[in-house]
């Protein structure tokens, strides 16, 4: 089932995520209907606060940027193979020089912007049987790891952008959190106006 992506502006984006018992009621069905949800949007990540669920968990397709011909060949395997459900993840390493990215979020389209990430990160979780795994990502794939663990800590990419930056984008943040924008996914607007 298609769920509907919460915008920017409303509080489960703010939320640090709660960790995720064994017995989650109806866990199976839930990243059943994010995956669903996320390639509907055409998105290569997709956490649980952002279908308003303040929990860890997130999942990560970064099979899209496989087909980027400017990336060597070694990243674009890794890139292709890389189809997880990350579940209570803690980001336990991030090292290396901060580079620059331009990145977007399903809960703040037609917004894309540099962002500087460090490129490799350790990370720690379970899988979606809970079983846990320690695993080192680097590149592509370790910034769209960070950006998902982000939602879950209450982190969206538009906070780490300059003040100037965040000047320039407030009369674009504040109408997607009233629904004035065109997009081709199922969205809900914290701030659009009721009854109508």
């Amino acid at each position: 089932m298609i769920l509907p992506i919460v915008a920017y502006g409303d509080p489960v984006l703010r939320k640090k995520c709660k960790e995720i018992p064994e017995d989650y009621p109806k866990l199976d069905e839930l990243i059943e209907n994010m995956w669903e949800t996320m390639y509907n949007a055409f998105g290569v990540g997709l956490a649980a606060p952002q279908i308003g669920r303040p929990i860890r968990l997130f999942l990560v397709d970064s099979s899209p940027f496989a087909e980027d011909e400017e990336l060597q060949l070694q990243e674009r395997e890794e890139l292709k193979k890389l189809k997880r459900v990350f579940i209570n993840p803690t980001i336990v390493e991030e090292e290396g020089d901060e580079w620059a990215f331009n990145e977007g979020c399903l809960s703040i389209p037609e917004i894309r912007e540099d962002v500087f990430r460090k490129p490799k990160i350790v990370i720690e979780y379970q899988d979606e049987n809970f079983k846990e795994h320690r695993e080192t990502f680097t590149g592509l794939a370790a910034r769209v790891i960070q950006h998902e663990y982000d939602h879950i800590e209450g982190i969206l990419f538009t906070d780490k952008l300059s003040s100037l930056k965040k000047r320039l984008l407030k009369g674009k943040l504040a109408s997607i959190s009233k629904g004035k924008i065109k997009i081709e996914y199922k969205m809900r607007f914290p701030e659009m106006k009721k009854g109508r």
